[in-house]
């Protein structure tokens, strides 16, 4: 499995437009956590796995569940799962879903921990990052899995690989 993984444009069509163009047919999917701004009639929002944020006016679901392959991705934006105070409740969410793969947004700040068998990643803000990567000007995340890794490589706003920014995770 290979998915793109990106959040937190708000209203910055141009950035998701420029994702879609390079991975459109080459991944299994393109999950936007959210806070995007996309107007609901936008044609961008068929190619995309996508949620609510708190910032969203397009009616969009909460959270989504994703089969892919043995992987079972949740894609939420993060505020209802309070996750600017930790990912105790998101890890709760994920365990009632079944996921082992969670995916998020809304801090702006990018992220990647394995715990109790559960991937969460969080690709921080493609227009908006904070944190101790803001510098980079914005990211997002490729995560590659097969039965026994989990691969995360994060990316710059001109779709280059950030060397630094790349985790494995064995299952």
């Amino acid at each position: 499995m290979r998915i793109v993984v990106v959040s937190d444009n708000h209203g910055d069509r141009q950035i998701i437009d420029k994702l879609v163009n390079k991975y459109e047919g080459k991944v299994d999917g393109i999950f936007h956590c959210g806070d995007s701004e996309f107007v609901a009639d936008d044609p961008l929002i068929s190619k995309l796995y996508i949620v609510a944020g708190n910032m969203d006016s397009a009616t969009f679901a909460d959270d989504l569940v994703k089969q892919i392959g043995t992987q079972t991705i949740l894609l939420t934006h993060g505020h209802l799962q309070n996750v600017n105070s930790g990912l105790l409740t998101l890890q709760l969410f994920a365990r009632s879903k079944q996921a082992n793969v969670v995916l998020f947004g809304h801090t702006h700040q990018l992220g990647v921990v394995q715990t109790n068998g559960i991937l969460f990643l969080n690709p921080g803000s493609i227009t908006y990052p904070r944190g101790q990567y803001a510098a980079i000007g914005g990211t997002y995340a490729v995560l590659t899995s097969d039965d026994q890794m989990n691969h995360v490589q994060y990316y710059d706003r001109e779709l280059q690989p950030i060397d630094k920014l790349q985790f494995t995770f064995t299952k």
